[in-house]
């Protein structure tokens, strides 16, 4: 047996703006709120995500981050897609690479990959673990 991820937890300044961003950036939609945060679910095998407040989220680095592949497009148009939405792109010194680095409007740095998977609740990788998102 093995664990599975249920849920990410994502610290953020602003949890309304921020799923509003991602939800519209995932075709999430919002199953929860409270006091501490909102929830976000797609497909119902894909895990939710919680983005709950803190204030100093800002002035902490991130110890994860999302890689966002594009379902219906290429990266050059799914990043104009994100920019349309809110996000902006960021230089963190990531020089010429493959991936584009960006930030929700909150300031959560999160990447663009090139590769085009399928939308949810297709795989986007084999049942191996072989192939890529990159």
């Amino acid at each position: 047996m093995a664990s599975r991820i249920g849920e990410m937890v994502v610290e953020c300044e602003d949890p309304e703006a921020s799923a509003a961003f991602w939800s519209a950036a995932l075709n999430y939609r919002i199953t929860d709120r409270d006091e501490t945060g909102v929830a976000i679910a797609g497909h119902p095998t894909a895990p939710t995500i919680l983005l709950i407040a803190n204030r100093e989220a800002k002035n902490k680095p991130p110890r994860i981050h999302f890689d966002l592949n594009p379902t219906d497009r290429d990266q050059a148009a799914e990043v104009e897609r994100l920019i349309g939405l809110g996000a902006t792109r960021v230089d963190i010194g990531q020089g010429d690479v493959s991936w584009v680095v960006m930030a929700d409007p909150g300031g959560t740095m999160f990447c663009v990959m090139r590769g085009v998977v399928p939308p949810e609740p297709a795989a986007f990788h084999s049942a191996d673990g072989a192939g890529g998102t990159t």
